[in-house]
C-alpha cells in the first residue's frame, strides 16, 4: 500500500492507538481537507496505523464521493446495516454510533484517536461498547499550515475578490459628501450597513462569501471588533476589515484598511504611520525560521519605542492583540503570530495586523496578508494603503 498523502502514522504512534476518526460535515475544514469531500450531513473518516484510509458516508452520497473524494475506499451506511440498527435501536443518532463501532470492529482496531471536537455522544458510546478512545491534537492543523500551489491559488482569488470589496467600500466613502460631520451619499446619510453591503454585493460578484466582515468608525474603532451599523462620520477614522471565501474554493483571504474622509487630526496621522511602520518591521521579520514570537515582539518593540503602549506590557489599550495568524480553509489558523512562538516555514500564509486602539481618539489596523518564501515574504495583498480618502 502506498503511503496515503495525509499520513498521520507518527501522530497515532504517539498516541498509542491503532487510528484516528473524525465525524463532521461541510463546516469541518480538517475532514474536507484530508477527503476533498463535502456534505451537509455528518459523515466519517477513518485512517488507521497500517495507513488504511476510509470514507464512511450516507448512500445517496456514494455516487457523488466516488467523483470528487480522494479517498478511494468508500463505505455507506447500508454496508453497515444502519436500517436494520434504526429498527432495533429506535434511534438514528444511536444507530449511526453502531455503524461506527462496528466499522471499527471490522477493521480490528481497538484504540481511537479523536480530535478534541469529537462528537461527545458517539464518543461515550464507543467507550460503553469497550474501545478506548483518546482525544488529541488534530494532526491535520499543522499539516494544514504549510500551504499546497493549487491552495496557494485559492487564497489567492480569495484575496483577489476582498480587494474588489475593499476597493468598492472605500470609493463608496471617497465619494461621500460631508454635512454637519456625517457623511452622504446621493442625498442619504451613508451607513455602516450600506457600506457592509456594497461589500457582501461584490463578493458575490466573484462568487465569494464573508461573514461578521467589519465596518466600523468613530469610536468603534477603539474595539478591534467594533462595529457601526449606523450613520458614519467625517474626519474619524473607519476600519475595513473583509475576510472573504471563495464559496467553491473553500479558502479564506483576510485583509484590513483604516480610512478616513475629511481631515485628519495630528494625532490621528501619527497613529497611523506608527502601525504602518510597525507593519514594515514585522515584514522585514518573516522568514523561515523565524519564531513567530520574534516578529510579535518586534512589532510590540516598535510600537512601545514609538511611545504607544502595548499589552505585552500590561496595557488595555494600545497594541492590544497579537500580530496576526494563519489563513486557509480557516480564517484562524496556524500558525498564530503571537507571544507564543512556533517558526515559521515555506508555505505558511499569514497575516500581518498590527493596531492602535485608544477609547478617546478610535483605532487604527492595516492587515496584509504574506506566503513565506525560501528568502522572505511575498504581499499576497497589493491594495494600496492611503489614510485620507
Amino acid at each position: 500500500m502506498t503511503e496515503p498523502e495525509f499520513s498521520i502514522k507518527k501522530n497515532l504512534e504517539e498516541a498509542g492507538t491503532d487510528a484516528y476518526l473524525m465525524i463532521g460535515n461541510l463546516h469541518n475544514s480538517d475532514i474536507y481537507y484530508v477527503t476533498r469531500f463535502l456534505a451537509s450531513d455528518d459523515f466519517a473518516y477513518l485512517q488507521t496505523a497500517a495507513e488504511k484510509e476510509i470514507l464512511f458516508i450516507s448512500d445517496m452520497e456514494k455516487g457523488r464521493a466516488e467523483i470528487e473524494s480522494r479517498v478511494s475506499t468508500i463505505r455507506t451506511l447500508q454496508d453497515l446495516g444502519y436500517r436494520e440498527k434504526m429498527k432495533e435501536k429506535k434511534d438514528p443518532s444511536i444507530a449511526y454510533a453502531a455503524c461506527i463501532s462496528e466499522l471499527l470492529t471490522g477493521e480490528g482496531i481497538k484504540k481511537i484517536s479523536v480530535p478534541y471536537d469529537f462528537p461527545v455522544f458517539e464518543s461515550n458510546y464507543l467507550t460503553e461498547a469497550g474501545f478506548s478512545v483518546i482525544p488529541i491534537k488534530s494532526p491535520f492543523r499543522k499539516i494544514r499550515s504549510s500551504k499546497r500551489p493549487e491552495e496557494l491559488e485559492a487564497i489567492k482569488y480569495a484575496q483577489m475578490a476582498g480587494e474588489k470589496a475593499m476597493e468598492a467600500a472605500i470609493a463608496l466613502i471617497s465619494g461621500a459628501k460631508e454635512r454637519d460631520g456625517f457623511l452622504y451619499h446621493s442625498g442619504e446619510v451613508l451607513t455602516g450597513a450600506k457600506v457592509l453591503s456594497v461589500i457582501d454585493h461584490t463578493l458575490l460578484n466573484y462568487g465569494c462569501e464573508a461573514e461578521e466582515t467589519i465596518v466600523s468608525c468613530g469610536k468603534d474603532t477603539a474595539n478591534p471588533h467594533g462595529t457601526t451599523e449606523g450613520p458614519l462620520r467625517a474626519n474619524v477614522p473607519i476600519i475595513l476589515d473583509i475576510f472573504p471565501r471563495s464559496k467553491t474554493k473553500r479558502y479564506f483571504a483576510d485583509m484590513t484598511r483604516t480610512v478616513l474622509h475629511g481631515k485628519a487630526s495630528e494625532e490621528l496621522k501619527k497613529m497611523y504611520e506608527t502601525v504602518l511602520g510597525a507593519q514594515k518591521k514585522g515584514f522585514e521579520m518573516v522568514k523561515p525560521g523565524v519564531k513567530t514570537s520574534d516578529v510579535h515582539n518586534a512589532v510590540c518593540d516598535f510600537f512601545e519605542a514609538h511611545g504607544y503602549d502595548t499589552y505585552r506590557s500590561g496595557a488595555k489599550v494600545g497594541f492590544i492583540h497579537s500580530t496576526g495568524h494563519g489563513v486557509g480553509l480557516d480564517v484562524h489558523e496556524l500558525p498564530g503570530v503571537g507571544e507564543n512562538g512556533v517558526p515559521l516555514e515555506v508555505g505558511n500564509v499569514i497575516t500581518l495586523e498590527p493596531g492602535l486602539y485608544y477609547p478617546e481618539i478610535g483605532g487604527i489596523r492595516i492587515e496584509d496578508m504574506v506566503l513565506v518564501t525560501e528568502k522572505g515574504c511575498q504581499n499576497f495583498t497589493r491594495l494600496e494603503k492611503r489614510f485620507v480618502v
